[in-house]
């Protein structure tokens, strides 16, 4: 693996759109599949970073996020850790399209996580980190 993006960026969602931006145009110069890196992508790591932000350093000016893209030729991983304590991954599987869950709020970032991306883990390393997993199509 080729680390081609490592950044921190405060706990403001102010930064989500560079960083958002700034990885999906590595994406596409590292020739993955336009539609994977504009919808996909863009999608997965906007709700990752977001959640980052706002639930695992509950926008604390003094916490900060590590994004980190890396590439092989087969795939494309990209992680996002926060300094928060880290959630319940395993088991929060809110599937929000089902009648009973239409009106809530919690859960629909991971759920279009782990739809768009190949693979989505989490893991703790000063603070909890997800991993997004994206093969080449």
């Amino acid at each position: 693996m080729r680390v081609a993006i490592e950044v921190d960026i405060p706990s403001d969602v102010q930064y989500i759109d560079n960083i958002v931006r700034l990885v999906r145009r590595q994406c596409e110069d590292e020739r993955f599949s336009p539609g994977l890196c504009s919808l996909n992508v863009t999608v997965a790591l906007t709700e990752a970073l977001s959640n980052a932000i706002l639930r695992g350093n509950h926008e604390d000016p003094n916490k900060h996020v590590r994004v980190k893209v890396a590439f092989s030729d087969a795939e494309m991983v990209v992680e996002i850790a926060d300094e928060g304590a880290g959630f319940d991954f395993e088991h929060l599987v809110i599937d929000p399209t089902t009648p009973e869950n239409l009106l809530r709020e919690d859960g629909r970032g991971l759920f279009l996580m782990r739809r768009l991306m190949t693979r989505v883990e989490q893991f703790f390393d000063r603070g909890n980190v997800i991993r997004l997993t994206l093969l080449r199509a």
